[in-house]
């Protein structure tokens, strides 16, 4: 039986002779522009062209669909034109035809200018295809497309889901998401597929059945001949011959057919009798591991079927330790022991003669991790260790190994990679990093077995920098509240966090250390010095040292003030006879607090209600001359500057010089 074929008959095509009336619409109202192109040798190639020859210009308004008509969404007052054209393209026989030019007139919405906004809004419908649900049938291995057309303004989006399931992955979506394609469809396919279009005003939808058909095909095709020891009975696909003789031989022939083909398949059957056959080989070892289940085959062929019994040191095999196939061609020993390997002898007999072949069971030890790898902490920047001590069968030699697995990954050593050395069941990594975190596994295996066993290895680092860092209160304009994020500590507890600052006036670019605060803390009450422009910034510290710095936060200023201290350590010398030497602490440029810095001295004789003597110095230090010789003294010093004075200074006491 010939495949079919199918004939064209080559006809030139032409589009008919025709007058065609204007279309006219309304702005805002959609279009239907009909093609109705004439058949032809393929491939045909559709347009939508001016007399001129001139595209129409397609988008997301205005598209073509596969049958040649053209849509458009929604109409514009400039669609107008009489020569709306559409032309296809033969390029085979080279020729191409075009339609009688079609007129559109857009009546405008109003008079005026006006832009798109002002037109109403129409809710989405579809110019194609029509009605809620249709059906598409293609036959399994052909491309499958849909197609969507929606009217309506703002222009529609379109959305394809397939219900109930993900699209293909082969799916393609083309001319402005209006087409959906999927090549080479197969059963997988088939199911209802949704096409929705949606703008502001609503949405529309349309379901497409997709059913996906092919023609017979052999899932197993029939033997080309066939031995068989039985007499006829047809089971579906399948013909059984009971107790076959010479007589059932012939060829048999399957028929197979649906609506899209019909398919045969001639089978040869001859029947006779022969003695066994050994179909397996003979002399095969087999290996199994003390415990596991041992499998030995001995496939036969020969009719009238064999009677086959199993040997084992010219002894029948019997007992609940074997289990021995129906029909005898398969011996299997359950929970191995040592004392199970050696040969193993099966011997198939019928009328016509006798056969046997020789199987060998070996029964090995188990592969087992007897030292399993401890899990470990490891400094960052450091080495790490894991060992795997692992015993198993020495005949296995040739084929034992241990491979060591971070997660998921096989590690190796590699020049690519220096810092890992794999040697059997050791394990090194030097130059520890956080990457380097996670579950290693060894793995001891031979060919017929395997043991694993995991430690974790935890890597300790100093802490990440704080994130989030902001300024989250202001108390008062010098009295602010620091917040951040704490980074990860990675494994070691952070211990506290340090608040840094840099000043743009006295020494920018020097960050200082302000304020620490605890570990579990994540905001720092923060007083600031007054007259000076902030950035701030925090570290976190932990046992392996201090983390990286956050990133600062923006400006922030402080208005001048009058000093908030007065100096400290103030010593009073007298190296000369009726002199009196004063000094003291400075104040720290940020302590300034403003510009104008200087320090008030007032001292009078201790015990005498004299006046206070009062000195303006800028420098820490002032000389009092043409003193008594060693008369005690009370002394102050307070600083001040443009913005006003400190607080109010303590006194101190000290001796003018002695002869």
């Amino acid at each position: 039986m010939t495949e079919e074929i199918e004939i064209t008959l080559l006809v030139s095509p032409k589009f008919p002779k025709e007058t065609l009336d204007p279309v006219i619409v309304k702005e805002g109202e959609p279009i239907t522009l009909q093609c109705n192109p004439p058949k032809g040798v393929p491939p045909r190639l559709l347009y939508w062209m001016t007399v001129d020859l001139r595209h129409i210009e397609q988008n997301e308004r205005i598209s073509m669909g596969t049958n040649g008509d053209l849509f458009f969404s929604y109409a514009l007052s400039n669609d107008s034109r009489p020569d709306y054209c559409c032309v296809a393209a033969f390029s085979s026989i080279r020729t191409i035809v075009q339609k009688t030019a079609m007129s559109v007139k857009v009546e405008k919405f109003k008079p005026g200018n006006y832009s798109i906004e002002a037109l109403p809004v129409r809710a989405p419908s579809l110019l194609l295809p029509s009605g809620v649900q249709s059906q598409k049938v293609l036959m399994k291995g052909e491309d499958l497309e849909l197609e969507c057309f929606p009217g309506g303004l703002p222009t529609p989006a379109i959305t394809w889901i397939k219900m109930g399931e993900n699209l293909s992955d082969r799916h393609k979506m083309t001319n402005f998401n209006k087409r959906l394609s999927i090549s080479n469809v197969d059963v997988n396919d088939q199911g209802k597929y949704m096409c929705m279009a949606e703008n502001s005003a609503g949405k529309a939808v349309h379901y497409f059945d997709v059913i996906v058909q092919e023609p017979p095909s052999w899932i197993a095709e029939p033997p080309r001949s066939q031995l068989a020891v039985s007499n006829r009975r047809v089971l579906d696909d399948t013909v059984m011959l009971h107790k076959a003789k010479s007589k059932d031989s012939g060829v048999y022939q399957c028929e197979a057919s649906n609506s899209h083909g019909t398919i045969l398949a001639n089978i040869n059957v001859l029947v006779m009798n022969m003695a066994p056959l050994m179909v397996t080989k003979d002399s095969l070892r087999y290996a199994v591991i003390v415990g596991g289940d041992a499998v030995i085959d001995c496939s036969v062929f020969s009719s009238p079927p064999s009677d086959i019994v199993w040997i084992k040191e010219d002894r029948k095999i019997s007992g609940e330790h074997f289990l021995i196939s129906e029909n005898g061609q398969t011996l299997k020993i359950n929970s191995t022991e040592k004392g199970d390997s050696g040969e193993y002898v099966c011997e198939a007999s019928n009328t016509e003669g006798t056969s046997t072949l020789t199987a060998v069971l070996e029964v090995k030890d188990v592969t087992k991790i007897v030292g399993r790898p401890q899990d470990v902490q490891i400094i960052s920047g450091t080495s790490a260790q894991l060992m795997c001590q692992v015993e198993y069968d020495e005949s296995l030699r040739d084929s034992f190994e241990v491979v060591w697995r971070k997660d998921e990954e096989i590690l190796l050593s590699s020049e690519e990679d220096p810092r890992y050395n794999v040697t059997g069941g050791w394990l090194q990594i030097m130059n520890v990093n956080l990457r380097d975190e996670g579950r290693y596994t060894c793995i001891a295996k031979t060919n017929l077995d395997q043991d694993s066993a995991s430690a974790l290895l935890t890597v300790l680092d100093i802490p990440d920098a704080p994130t989030m860092l902001k300024i989250s209160d202001v108390k008062s304009e010098r009295n602010i509240v620091l917040s951040w994020e704490p980074g990860s500590d990675h494994n070691v507890s952070i211990t506290e966090f340090v608040v840094e600052y840099e000043e743009d006036r006295w020494e920018p670019g020097s960050w200082k250390e302000l304020q620490k605060v605890a570990g579990n803390q994540t905001a720092a009450d923060l007083f600031l010095p007054a007259g000076l422009n902030y950035h701030f910034r925090v570290y976190s510290v932990n046992a392996i040292g201090p983390g990286l710095p956050s990133e600062p936060t923006e400006r922030y200023t402080t208005p001048p003030a009058a000093p908030d201290k007065n100096p400290e350590n103030i010593r009073i010398e007298g190296s000369l006879p009726h002199q009196m030497d004063i000094s003291w602490e400075p104040l720290s440029p940020i302590e300034y607090n403003g510009n104008g810095l200087e320090y008030i001295v007032t001292y009078r004789k201790l015990g005498v209600e004299d006046d206070w003597n009062v000195v303006m110095v800028k420098e820490p230090r002032l000389t009092v001359k043409n003193t008594p010789t060693f008369i005690p003294y009370e002394i102050k010093v307070q600083s001040r500057n443009s913005f006003g004075s400190g607080p109010k200074p303590k006194s101190v006491t000290g001796y003018s010089g002695e002869d």
